[in-house]
């Protein structure tokens, strides 16, 4: 017996987990009591991502002995995976009563109440795990990520810093790095850590999540490899095929965790109200806080069913959509925080999109189209997304037509801003500045005389930073002025205090663009190559403003030099703009709607009589 338990421990750490599991299948049938036994069925069953045999097999290892810390571990591993927190927190205070210098427990304990939302507490675990074993650079890294979280990114990047030198080649660990960096705009050594994380993608090291690539380069194939790898070395799955239901209508499912008061809602929620009832039926599959503000309720009372799956694992998610014959599956997150693209590598309907929320591939073969538009993917740039484009005729990004603007009169005194100045501003995220378009701002604030510069607040530190750096580039910090965050129709009205909204590159402004043109507010941006260096292009091309896209640094510089400083020319935008925002497609949501309804139409025809996956463009 023992020899034969050997073997398939023997197997099993060589990554033979077929071999192992029918030795241990075998010694079972013999002596279901073995506890060692019971164990590697545990761990088998685990790395085959059933997590409720994994869980059986534990329980009755901890029945045979219930003094070995290592069961308590593992069935906590077991239960988070199963989405059953509180219970696996049980399970690792008790391996911590057992074992009270238990470091790993400490550092589960700590995921699973990261995933309560319990941030401190899971920090405090990190901690404890770390006093026992310096060197748990897990535990290192998630302390980061919580603390960021926390929006205290000086302390999470100490924490990231410490996982580093432990090993420099941990996974996505660089990428975190320089993201923290960026979330609180400090700048040392940003080129040559661009560089440093550059290399090791091109070198298919997992260094970087997908997300963080997009506000670092504007390089879509490397953006791309650097999906793939993600995939690759996190899910790895097998492409499924599955057919269509005989639904009357055709069913959509939208999964996502921002059906609240998010960007994401407030782009798409008259979409939701408006899909044409007669065509589809719509379901929404929710893994969100719970939320009782107005928009999370239209959302909800916009779809035939809203589903709440947060205590569903991935596969429960997608063996519930299959039951519910979702015909097409609509991720509306892809990598954005807390996504659950593995309910779609688990394939949850026969037909897959990846839309609005991520701009860039998934890099994943589990996703059949991206939607987007010519100005987003000219057809020589393609090649750089693993799904197939489905071509919106305006622009991919969706907008709420009836969105309010509060009625309130700001004064610019109200907010901080001088009278008599240009207000150039930006309300993008911190994190979307670099150290370049930094420098053309501060150029123009030199240029255009008691011009200021009116950011979002994101951080206390990144706002420091901001001012720090103003101050090296020669501009006095007090022309950087900054925004708190106040409800979203009064942060629309006040847009109307300032004179031109300038774009960072290269993760352009997005929902940001689109509320600053809303409120009549003009944007000036980039384009570059990749899906985010082309979202502002694609805005402002659907409202036929046109001339304020550009192409390099020098023509941007240029451009908000000439709007800045000629008055008659601004003048023309904001009245062509007022003109545009009733006449032009970007905010009709009927048109738009009508338009997306066509595309799943045409793909669900598709799919039904067997055409290969292509290319597809609405007209």
């Amino acid at each position: 017996m023992q020899i034969k338990l050997d073997k398939a421990v023997k197997y099993y750490n060589s990554g033979k987990i077929i071999e192992a599991k029918k030795i241990c299948l075998e010694i079972h049938k013999i002596n279901s009591k073995e506890f060692h036994n019971l164990r590697l069925l545990n761990l088998i069953y685990f790395k085959e991502k059933n997590f409720s045999e994994a869980l059986y097999f534990i329980n009755k290892a901890i029945g045979i002995n219930q003094n070995f810390p290592e069961t308590y571990n593992e069935k906590g591993n077991a239960l988070i995976e199963l989405k059953r927190f509180n219970e696996a927190i049980e399970s690792y205070d008790k391996a911590i009563k057992i074992s009270n210098n238990y470091s790993d427990a400490y550092y589960n304990k700590g995921l699973a109440l990261q995933e309560l939302k319990k941030i401190d507490l899971a920090i405090e675990s990190y901690d404890k795990a770390i006093q026992i074993n310096q060197n748990h650079i897990q535990a290192h890294n998630n302390k980061g990520f919580a603390l960021q979280q926390l929006k205290k990114f000086d302390l999470s990047l100490a924490s990231y810093n410490k996982a580093y030198k432990i090993n420099p080649n941990f996974s996505f660990l660089l990428g975190k790095i320089i993201h923290s960096k960026n979330l609180m705009c400090s700048w040392e050594s940003f080129n040559n850590k661009l560089d440093e994380l550059k290399n090791k993608l091109n070198n298919n090291q997992i260094a970087a999540l997908p997300f963080s690539t997009l506000s670092l380069y504007n390089l879509p194939l490397l953006q791309k490899k650097t999906a793939e790898n993600f995939i690759k070395n996190t899910i790895n799955k097998k492409k499924t095929v599955l057919k269509l239901s005989n639904n009357k209508k055709i069913r959509l499912g939208y999964y996502s965790a921002d059906f609240y008061s998010h960007a994401m809602s407030f782009l798409l929620v008259r979409l939701f109200e408006l899909h044409d009832r007669s065509k589809f039926e719509i379901i929404a599959f929710s893994f969100g806080p719970e939320k009782n503000d107005n928009i999370s309720k239209r959302v909800k009372d916009a779809f035939d069913q809203f589903i709440k799956v947060n205590s569903k694992t991935d596969k429960e998610v997608a063996e519930l959509s299959r039951e519910l014959n979702i015909d097409i599956a609509i991720d509306l997150m892809c990598y954005t925080a807390n996504n659950r693209i593995g309910i779609f590598s688990e394939r949850c309907a026969p037909i897959q999109i990846n839309y609005l929320g991520y701009p860039g591939t998934s890099g994943a073969n589990f996703i059949d189209y991206l939607i987007a538009d010519k100005i987003l993917i000219p057809k020589k740039y393609q090649k750089y997304y693993s799904e197939k484009i489905i071509y919106l005729p305006n622009t991919y990004q969706v907008r709420d037509s009836t969105q309010k603007i509060s009625n309130k009169i700001y004064s610019r005194k109200d907010f901080g801003l001088p009278e008599k100045s240009f207000v150039f501003c930006c309300f993008n995220q911190n994190y979307k500045i670099t150290p370049s378009v930094y420098d053309i701002w501060m150029r123009l604030l030199k240029k255009i005389d008691r011009s200021v510069l009116w950011l979002i607040k994101d951080s206390d530190i990144g706002a420091k930073n901001l001012k720090k750096e103003a101050n090296i580039r020669g501009i006095e910090p007090n022309r950087i002025i900054f925004a708190e965050k106040i409800p979203l129709s009064e942060h629309l009205a006040r847009h109307k205090l300032a004179d031109l909204f300038i774009d960072t590159f290269p993760y352009t402004a997005h929902t940001t663009c689109s509320d600053a043109l809303w409120s009549g507010l003009p944007v000036i941006t980039r384009v570059g190559k990749s899906f985010a260096s082309r979202v502002g292009a694609s805005i402002l091309n659907a409202i036929g403003l046109e001339e304020l896209i550009t192409k390099t640094e020098k023509e941007y510089e240029y451009l908000a030099t000439q709007l800045a400083t000629k008055s008659e020319f601004l003048n023309k935008i904001n009245k062509k703009l007022e003109k545009n925002k009733i006449k032009k497609p970007l905010f009709n949501t009927k048109l738009y709607t009508s338009h997306i309804e066509k595309a799943y139409i045409k793909i669900y025809k598709n799919h039904q009589s067997n055409f290969t996956l292509e290319n597809i463009e609405i007209k």
